[in-house]
């Protein structure tokens, strides 16, 4: 055995890690930089991290020079970090997202590979390579567990969408995977030992950090989470026995910031509280107010491509949910890590597709666990199959509809002007169509669940470069504003409105900005002395414009612009992106 192990070529000795470390570099880093940054939110977690490393103040986030109370600081310090490492550009703003993704799906595989290490040392075959009893014997075997759910989390359509766009909603989620993750580790540790003492630190440092990043959501998914699992292995004195610990960490890691924000500005807890979690999450007049079914209506497209396999891991699952052994356990931990998080978001008034995120890592970990079991019995595996090919068929659809909105562009909404980028797409969907095919008809267990969740790889690849034209036009102003700045005088004074003002400041490299109109999340900044004379109504811009010619530029989207002309005075010089995109006009 010990000879065959030291034979084994390197490609197959660590061929399913090398397979995951190919994919993410592909799909999550390689193509960062492909695109230009989308309004509104990649240019906010650009531009608050811009202005602190320009003013050197690290404690209060600003936007647009003024108050900016949304956000804790941790996400703004790590974009902040990444800029100054690699430049303000787009790979540097978008970098956290994906390297984020990558340690969610390393805590994703040492949860298992942990867990089930002594089932994976009696059939490692990452270490044992047979090619006889790879045919014979194709159960898919304990280590294959750790490999699969990684995966599978990794390809998720969600997890890829989010994870290549500079929000923070990845940061939470991470920090949240290793609070629970940790806190498990704890549970499984001899009571009272050192082990337990460690892993519950860590779990409270992590909670500590996802507070920094989002708030008190923090605590609710972990305690929701955590407690049921407890619950449910009637370990009811551990409720209080383990939770201590962590909690008195989480505080003291994020105590010193809390107290340094506090004296600074005094409202900060007050806003952020009361605007940002009642309001949001549970006011009448929520921001992004959607049903309570909304995340179960997307929830199809978001698990993408595990979709149509799912019955098959359901099936497995309640096989073995009930056991009492380790995989029971984890099988268990990630039921109530899943179940509770996505109602608590269901319940809450606002909802974002992005807010779900924390629940892509339990469901990959039921999905590795359900399909390894699933896929033993005939009729599942026929089902899968079935599964396999309902997703070919919806990727065909797919592709004729992106095909023919192309060809007979309809209502003006043709996506591309440039046909490698339609060519590129086609051969994008028809690879996943072919994988989908070969995935239905593969013999080997686990094959299949490679093919399936291999088969968008092309188009995780090719998405950055093929955005549609209107997309580009309407939501990425950047390369109209970076041509624009470098024949800007600097004491020319800008006007835009609320919907641009990340954008402007972040490409023109300004905090002095006016707005036009309504202030949308500058709100609250309007609301200081000094900064409230940084919003003007139409007609006041229009006066202040007349009084000083060759001195003022308005930036707006065409469809405002054509709202206000009949107000403004005639401008000297204008430029565009677009009919439907951002205009720019000089007085």
């Amino acid at each position: 055995m010990n000879a065959l192990n030291s034979k084994l070529p390197f490609y197959l000795k660590y061929r399913y890690k090398l397979l995951l470390i190919a994919l993410f570099i592909t799909a999550y880093i390689l193509p960062l930089g492909a695109r230009p940054l989308i309004i509104p939110d990649e240019t906010r977690y650009a531009e608050v991290p811009r202005e602190m490393i320009a003013s050197g103040d690290w404690i209060a986030p600003h936007l647009n020079g003024m108050r900016y109370f949304e956000k804790p600081v941790l996400g703004y310090w790590v974009h902040a970090i990444s800029i100054r490492l690699f430049g303000e550009n787009n790979f540097a703003v978008r970098l956290p997202s994906p390297l984020t993704v990558g340690l969610s799906a390393i805590l994703i595989f040492f949860l298992i590979y942990r867990s089930l290490h002594h089932e994976e040392e009696n059939y490692d075959d990452d270490y044992y390579y047979n090619e006889d009893e790879e045919n014979h014997q194709d159960s898919i075997k304990p280590n294959h567990i750790s490999f699969l759910a990684t995966f599978i989390f990794l390809v998720c359509f969600e997890v890829f969408g989010v994870g290549n766009t500079a929000v923070l909603d990845n940061l939470l989620a991470l920090f949240l995977t290793a609070t629970i993750v940790f806190f498990y580790f704890a549970s499984e540790s001899i009571p009272g030992s050192r082990s337990e003492t460690i892993y519950l630190i860590f779990s409270g440092v992590a909670c500590g950090l996802a507070f920094l990043t989002k708030g008190f959501l923090a605590f609710t998914v972990p305690i929701l989470t955590l407690g049921a699992y407890l619950i449910w292995e009637r370990r009811y004195r551990d409720l209080l026995h383990m939770s201590w610990l962590p909690l008195l960490t989480a505080v003291v890691v994020s105590l010193p910031w809390s107290i340094m924000i506090h004296f600074r500005e005094p409202d900060f807890w007050n806003f952020f509280f009361w605007n940002e979690h009642v309001r949001r999450l549970l006011g009448g007049n929520a921001q992004h107010k959607e049903t309570f079914f909304y995340y179960f209506i997307i929830a199809p497209g978001v698990i993408m491509p595990w979709t149509f396999v799912t019955p098959v891991a359901f099936s497995g699952i309640k096989e073995r949910f009930r056991e009492l052994g380790v995989e029971g356990r984890l099988i268990r931990l990630a039921l109530c890590w899943l179940i509770l998080p996505f109602i608590l978001f269901s319940c809450a008034s606002g909802k974002l597709l992005t807010y779900i995120l924390p629940c892509f890592p339990p469901f990959a970990i039921l999905m590795a666990f359900g399909l390894s079991q699933g896929l033993e019995k005939v009729r599942w595996r026929k089902s899968f199959d079935r599964g396999a090919l309902f997703t070919a068929i919806l990727f065909g659809l797919i592709l004729l509809a992106f095909v023919s909105v192309q060809i007979v562009n309809a209502f003006g909404l043709r996506p591309y002007s440039q046909p490698w980028k339609l060519l590129l797409g086609i051969n994008a969907l028809v690879a996943a169509i072919i994988l989908f095919n070969i995935s239905a008809q593969s013999r080997k267990k686990i094959s299949k669940i490679i093919l399936l969740g291999l088969a968008p790889w092309l188009l995780f690849m090719s998405v950055h470069f093929i955005l549609p034209d209107l997309t580009i036009e309407k939501k990425a102003p950047g390369p109209l504003l970076e041509h624009f700045q470098q024949g800007l005088a600097p004491k020319t004074i800008i006007f835009t409105e609320k919907r641009l003002i990340r954008a402007v400041c972040w490409y023109l490299k300004r905090d002095d900005i006016y707005i036009v109109g309504r202030s949308g999340e500058l709100e609250y900044g309007l609301t200081y002395k000094e900064d409230a004379n940084r919003r003007m109504d139409l007609v006041s811009a229009a006066e202040f414009i007349r009084k000083h010619p060759g001195q003022a530029v308005l930036i707006a989207r065409m469809k405002k612009l054509s709202e206000w002309s009949k107000y403004l005075p005639l401008p000297v010089k204008k430029v565009n992106n677009g009919a439907q995109g951002v205009g720019i006009w000089k007085f």
